[in-house]
């Protein structure tokens, strides 16, 4: 299915029963979440009964549910939660085996409404295995959507748009770009009958798209740009020692989730304007190691100097920071790690 919109609402009943109406009038599936608890703030089964101009009725066999999964817990259900065997009339209930909040479908003609739980474990468990089976009988899918995420670093969203601009326009499959704080991903979501004819589809544009991209490109989607940094220095067998300042251990955060053997230390420190390469080069001589990255931020003057020293020689740099001051820890680590990468790749 393509998901062309979402919305937040908050928790009133004729607004929800609003957005109802207003998306079945354009939509075949809409898909709630959230509101099916027992308190007088979960309304979405009012909601939805009103967007149909039904009543809500008990169902004695949802009760039961609930009844025996509040048993299991070891506790005797309150009155109110006899408000979650409450569905609009006429809907079809879905038994919720993983919790005490029913869901239900709603039909009319072409549409379905579904209603599941907030709760995001009891959300997926029933949106597997019970909506998607319903689904796909109900509309015939035979197609299956797969995302692959390229990840790049190095360049901004602009300039990426206007190297791949064309792929943005395909219909199948979608190209799109998303930018993080130093990092653009470039999502390919291909739909297709089988997850071997979409996997050829995503394989065909992505070699053309890092034909187009090249060194920019540093992973896909699990990978990391700290592991893709790091193996890159692997490769070099460089031993690295890391320095921040004015991160809070952010690069440290990062670095820990990498358990890179060639990774010797990650120090932080209080550093001045202009002491890093100094104190990153005693850094390296302490542990021994080859190759040192530094990392010192100063956030009052929005700027952030960087210093990288490789069995090539040392190297830095002092650059500006434009953006929100809370991006700016994650910005810097970000071109840093890039940094560190590219210099392991033989390019600048």
């Amino acid at each position: 299915m393509d998901l062309y919109r979402t919305s937040t609402i908050g928790d009133n009943i004729e607004r929800i029963a609003e957005a109802i109406h207003n998306a079945i009038a354009r939509a075949d599936i809409v898909i709630t979440t959230g509101g099916l608890g027992p308190t007088v703030d979960d309304p979405t089964r009012e909601a939805v009964a009103r967007a149909f101009g039904v009543e809500i009725e008990f169902r004695q066999e949802l009760w039961e549910q609930i009844l025996e999964i509040v048993t299991r817990y070891g506790r005797t259900p309150s009155e109110n939660q006899k408000r979650q065997a409450y569905v609009p009339k006429g809907a079809i209930a879905i038994k919720n085996d993983v919790g005490t909040a029913p869901a239900f479908i709603m039909e009319n003609g072409r549409n379905s409404v579904i209603s599941l739980p907030g709760v995001p474990k009891e959300m997926e468990h029933l949106l597997l295995e019970a909506v998607i089976p319903y689904l796909q009988i109900r509309y015939k899918l035979d197609q299956i959507i797969k995302v692959r995420l390229l990840h790049t670093a190095g360049a901004p969203e602009a300039d990426i748009d206007e190297l791949i601009g064309d792929f943005e326009l395909l219909a199948n499959p979608t190209i799109g770009l998303a930018a993080h704080s130093g990092i653009v991903d470039i999502r390919i979501a291909a739909k297709a009958r089988t997850e071997a004819e979409a996997d050829s589809m995503i394989a065909d544009v992505e070699v053309q798209l890092r034909e187009r991209l090249g060194s920019i490109v540093y992973g896909i989607d699990e990978d990391t740009l700290e592991e893709a940094a790091l193996r890159a220095a692997s490769e070099r067998t460089w031993s690295l020692v890391v320095v921040e300042s004015g991160l809070g251990g952010v690069l440290k955060h990062r670095l820990a989730q990498s358990r890179m053997a060639n990774l010797l230390a990650v120090e932080s420190a209080e550093l001045t304007d202009g002491e890093l390469s100094a104190f990153l080069k005693e850094t390296k001589e302490k542990y021994g190691a080859n190759a040192a990255l530094g990392i010192a931020v100063f956030p009052a003057e929005r700027a952030v100097e960087l210093a990288l020293i490789t069995p090539e020689g040392a190297k830095e740099r002092r650059l500006p920071f434009g953006g929100h001051p809370a991006l700016l820890p994650r910005w810097t680590v970000n071109v840093a790690l890039n940094w560190l990468r590219r210099a392991a790749q033989g390019g600048n």
